[in-house]
């Protein structure tokens, strides 16, 4: 039988929870903390084998507590952001849950902690820290370092400095690398310009956004704009609307 330690700072969230551990013939007393300081107190009292840890949390925060919890059990993140969630599970945790997941979603991340449990891993501590100070550096800044690429079969991590330029349509973003590739992202132009460093990336048309340090060259146009060549010979347009931005190149 398998304690189980549910900490979250919403009521609701932790009964789903619950509810569905209660289902479970394996699964036995499910401790509840609304806060880091009281999951922490239960931790240590019970030694739980199985951690459902809210990432943001009063008290102490799910990245926090996680690394005073018992080397040997089973930590399951969950979280309503998806950028922590991945890195989380990338770094340290057996899985992760994104608020709102469905019941087929909940029980795979429980059998992913069973099977940890009957292989006696720890988490690697080493690589929680690294996840803290992660966390800290974005929380800080008030630019994106890394985007979260959702992909069919996967969750890709692409750091921010190896974008070229960046091509808007609706809800999406075709992300164009230095190396030359193309990433699809679902954000639109506008949500992740206020995501990236103006000191780095610039505005030039309604659908483009690129890398300073990617122009090559400006050729005037015929009515008012700009073609610029970047990086790689790629050729997009300054709109003429603006040209204000790249003041810097023009005057």
């Amino acid at each position: 039988m398998h304690n189980v330690l549910v900490a979250d700072d919403e009521r609701i969230a932790r009964k789903i929870v619950t509810n569905l551990l209660a289902s479970q013939s394996d699964i036995g007393p499910i401790l509840e903390a609304k806060d880091g300081n009281e999951a922490l107190a239960l931790a240590q009292q019970h030694q739980p084998d199985i951690v459902f840890l809210d990432i943001q949390m009063p008290g102490q925060t799910g990245v926090q507590l996680a690394d005073k919890l018992p080397y040997h059990c089973a930590l399951v993140f969950v979280t309503a952001y998806d950028e922590y969630a991945v890195e989380a599970f990338e770094l340290c945790a057996v899985d992760y849950l994104l608020k709102p997941f469905d019941d087929a979603r909940f029980f795979a991340a429980l059998d992913k902690a069973r099977h940890h449990l009957d292989n006696s891993a720890g988490f690697d501590r080493d690589k929680m820290a690294q996840f803290f100070a992660y966390i800290q550096t974005e929380q800080q800044s008030q630019h994106r370092s890394r985007l979260v690429i959702k992909e069919p079969g996967r969750i890709r991590l692409l750091n921010v400095e190896d974008i070229n330029y960046i091509a808007g349509a609706g809800n999406y973003v075709e992300l164009h690398l230095l190396d030359g590739t193309q990433v699809l992202h679902r954000e639109t132009l506008t949500r992740l310009e206020s995501q990236l460093d103006p000191s780095e990336f610039v505005r030039i048309h309604r659908s483009t956004i690129v890398r300073q340090s990617s122009i090559k060259e400006l050729r005037p146009g015929s009515k008012g704009d700009y073609e610029i060549t970047l990086s790689g010979g790629d050729k997009v347009t300054l709109s003429r609307r603006n040209r204000n931005r790249l003041s810097a190149y023009l005057d």
